[in-house]
């Protein structure tokens, strides 16, 4: 773990956005308009996917990826100027948010400048030809961190942006060398401090794949070296294994919490429902009851939430990363006022500082969680298949309110009665927070 990295990531919310698909006009000014919304979902960080000027050898689709970058020290012309990102940032900054952007630092599009200008930085095929050691990414070449000057321009490159913004999401952060990224880390602090790093940590199957290919795989254990935050792709496989009733929640939970076990005691991870190389959830989950229930236990999972943008939505449909594909807004589901409401919950300190534990309620596919500080105990009640429930619960008899929906729970012989509903109480000790 990174040694600096503070305990208040996990109270904090980042919001994901797409240029080229989060308005119809696919630019910078454009987002402008929306600042205050984000703001009000509870964004302490919006985190923009590369702003980069995208390849065009081997492009994929007519638009492109965003992570076959051209050019790391430029914007995308189709995005706007530099002038224009630079007055986004700074709005967002007078909003009291802060500014992640993607780094994509394993690899660059064929005809980027570092191709052109040093050839001699990419990795090689038996033949001597570039190329990338995962097939399927036919739009990009890899980098070869055996050069020293290489490590030179990418950190040069980094405090550059640190001027401006005040994090990096590090795109298939296992796949670089950490040594890289330790002293990337040390660097950039000498420019700024408080930068957040956030590693995309990847799934066990593709760390051991490559691993097994002599290449280059950092477990989330190492990565946690340099990084304040990584994916939770350790237990995403566990996840999606529940979701298509692979394994039971009991399975799932107990895969959670060894999780908790395993990493430094300041650990903090990334907790998501969907991301821009997932399906949305609502594709996965149609009833809307459950959605929200799904949507409470994330927030509840100990670290960072991340919503992508959307989300709110209730939309099924995923932006194509390669073509214009601009999010629909007025579809008929609002989750705003839960969100607004989660985000409330995610700002306790015993979200922050609290022990924590989960369990699966005997006889329903309902999670029970608590977080105790002090005298002070979080208890939330997730229904994962909108359905109603009697379970057990570890609070004292009498009357509770849900914060998400302010109605009235009661709890007779430690045993409470659902909705169906999502529920989070806070009480203190022995005294209830509501007596009726």
């Amino acid at each position: 773990m990174a040694k600096d990295t503070l305990l208040n990531l996990r109270n904090e919310i980042i919001y994901c956005i797409y240029v080229r698909n989060h308005t119809p006009e696919g630019t910078f000014a454009a987002l402008m308009p929306d600042l205050q919304r984000i703001k009000g979902l509870g964004a302490d960080t919006i985190w923009f996917m590369p702003i980069h000027p995208i390849g065009e050898t081997k492009r994929k689709g007519v638009e492109g990826s965003p992570y076959a970058i051209k050019d790391y020290r430029a914007v995308n012309p189709a995005y706007g100027t530099m002038d224009d990102f630079k007055a986004l940032v700074f709005a967002i900054h007078d909003l009291g948010m802060k500014v992640m952007i993607d780094v994509v630092y394993n690899h660059t599009s064929p005809d980027s400048r570092l191709v052109e200008q040093h050839p001699q930085w990419f990795y090689r095929r038996p033949n001597g030809e570039m190329g990338n050691k995962v097939g399927e990414w036919y739009d990009i070449v890899d980098l070869d961190y055996t050069h020293p000057d290489l490590w030179d321009y990418q950190i040069e490159t980094l405090k550059q942006w640190a001027s401006l913004v005040d994090g990096f999401r590090c795109d298939v952060a296992s796949l670089v060398p950490l040594e890289f990224w330790i002293r990337a880390r040390k660097e950039v602090a000498e420019v700024k401090e408080g930068i957040v790093w956030l590693a995309e940590s990847v799934h066990p199957s593709f760390l051991r794949m490559n691993r097994d290919r002599g290449n280059i795989g950092h477990s989330d254990g190492e990565l946690y070296e340099a990084f304040d935050i990584t994916y939770d792709y350790d237990v995403h496989d566990f996840q999606q294994a529940y979701f298509w009733g692979e394994i039971s929640l009991k399975n799932y939970l107990e895969v959670l919490l060894f999780q908790d076990g395993i990493y430094p005691v300041n650990y903090v991870k990334l907790r998501f429902l969907e991301n821009h190389d997932h399906p949305r959830i609502r594709a996965k989950i149609e009833d809307l009851v459950s959605l929200r229930n799904w949507t409470a236990f994330t927030y509840f999972q100990k670290g960072t939430l991340l919503l992508y943008g959307g989300q709110e939505t209730g939309t099924a449909h995923l932006p194509d990363l390669f073509e214009k594909d601009p999010i629909l807004w007025n579809h008929e589901e609002d989750l705003t006022p839960l969100l607004q409401r989660l985000q409330r919950f995610k700002r306790e300190t015993a979200v922050r500082n609290g022990s924590y534990d989960l369990t699966a309620a005997i006889g329903s596919e309902t999670v029970i969680g608590y977080y105790r500080l002090g005298n002070e105990r979080l208890t939330g009640i997730f229904c994962l298949k909108g359905k109603d429930a009697k379970v057990g619960v570890d609070l004292p008899d009498g009357i509770y309110r849900n914060l998400l929906d302010e109605q009235e729970y009661k709890v007779r012989e430690g045993v409470l009665e659902t909705r169906g509903l999502p529920i989070l109480f806070k009480s203190y000790g022995e005294a209830l927070l509501t007596e009726v």
